[in-house]
């Protein structure tokens, strides 16, 4: 007996962390594994500032060309095989209707995940005369959007225009030592000849914030090589929207804005349809704001608490696990849809890399961003590489 009670009062001790000295070795405690840390998904968040100035309607036009095209490529980043969480912002500075009073600024979308909004607000700009405050759009996109705390996060603002980047009461120097000392890299591109750039201060700007300079021709036309894929790609971006369930109260408006941008897109070129319909087929785009089914894989709502009201009429007489079935059929078609696009969009960037030409020198936007990224990706530990 006593033997037993010995026993029990050592494996006691041994269960609050003391050292079990006197137990036989079949009886030696075992201590847990260490506990592994999960692995944050890493986070892309990019602020566009686009002068709309009387003389940049070529850069208005090559970002509404070339949106996709960027999306898609930073939708191949990846850490530790993990794909990011990619947001964009958008703001216009430099026209006149703005008013003086806000530095001729517009923030047109926030951090966000939804871009489609980015598309749509690309497709209403305008150009106009006026000053171009790069200091000033510079210090509001740092101070006004949702930067995350995240140290590991790639964290960036890319700014474009023509006119000297010292223009405006808020200096450049200033705005742009602001950024960095958040973790924000500001990266410039210069609409024109580089030496004119440098003289204007825009290399500057990037130097103190960690960034890039680039000098890009505005008014280049982008060509649109045609891919045997594009066709294809493109009827299933159309087929894919059937697998949305517009809900709650901005339901119906996204839908109609993923249809929307789908016109616009198809409109440009064909190419560019195939680059939209590529990005849709990939994991950053996303509609969790208004789509169910994104809703539901993201977490952002429990199926059992949306309203009746809420729901689309095919799923409002339906009971609980109907419901579940519902969405559980929508997720595994957009899955499968998903996965073709994905084969014919590596066959098209195959094709596109066979056939392309030697470079020009002259740089387009999404060239632009595409480098930079690249070359800074390395800073939050991502790399370009498909994950294994």
């Amino acid at each position: 007996m006593r033997k037993t009670w010995c026993a029990l009062i050592l494996a006691m001790l041994a269960g609050a962390g003391a050292v079990p000295w006197a137990m036989g070795a079949e009886e030696t405690a075992v201590a847990p594994p260490a506990a592994v840390p999960e692995m944050k998904k890493p986070v892309v968040q990019i602020a566009i500032l686009l002068d709309t100035s009387g003389s940049m309607n070529g850069l208005i036009g090559q970002a509404k060309t070339q949106l996709w095209k960027v999306v898609n490529e930073f939708a191949k980043a990846n850490r530790g095989g993990m794909r990011p969480e990619i947001e964009v912002a958008l703001y216009h500075y430099g026209t006149p209707s703005l008013g003086k009073e806000t530095g001729y600024i517009k923030q047109l979308v926030p951090l966000s995940t939804d871009l489609d909004k980015v598309s749509e607000e690309l497709f209403k700009l305008k150009t106009s005369g006026g000053d171009e405050y790069c200091g000033q759009v510079i210090q509001t996109a740092t101070r006004d959007l949702k930067w995350s705390d995240d140290k590991s996060a790639y964290k960036a603002i890319f700014i474009a225009g023509n006119e000297p980047f010292t223009q405006g009461t808020i200096k450049y120097e200033d705005a742009c030592k602001e950024a960095i000392a958040r973790g924000i890299i500001v990266n410039t591109i210069f609409c024109g000849n580089e030496k004119e750039g440098i003289s204007g201060h825009w290399k500057d700007g990037a130097v103190m914030a960690d960034g890039s300079y680039m000098a890009i021709n505005q008014n280049k036309a982008v060509v649109a090589v045609v891919a045997p894929q594009d066709k294809e790609i493109a009827e299933l971006s159309a087929k894919i929207n059937k697998t949305y369930i517009a809900y709650g109260t901005a339901g119906e408006a996204g839908a109609a804005r993923q249809a929307a941008e789908d016109a616009h897109a198809a409109a440009l070129a064909p190419a560019v349809a195939a680059e939209r319909g590529a990005a849709k087929g990939g994991a950053a785009y996303r509609n969790e704001g208004w789509d169910l089914v994104d809703a539901v894989q993201q977490n952002k709502v429990n199926l059992k608490d949306v309203k009746d009201a809420e729901l689309p009429e095919a799923m409002k007489n339906l009971d609980e696990k109907g419901r579940e079935a519902y969405v559980q059929e929508k997720i595994k078609e957009r899955a499968d849809i998903q996965a073709q696009i994905q084969k014919l969009s590596a066959e098209r960037t195959q094709f596109l890399a066979e056939k392309a030409r030697e470079p020009s020198g002259d740089k387009t936007l999404d060239a632009a961003i595409i480098e930079t990224v690249h070359s800074q990706a390395n800073r939050a530990n991502m790399t370009f590489e498909a994950p294994k």
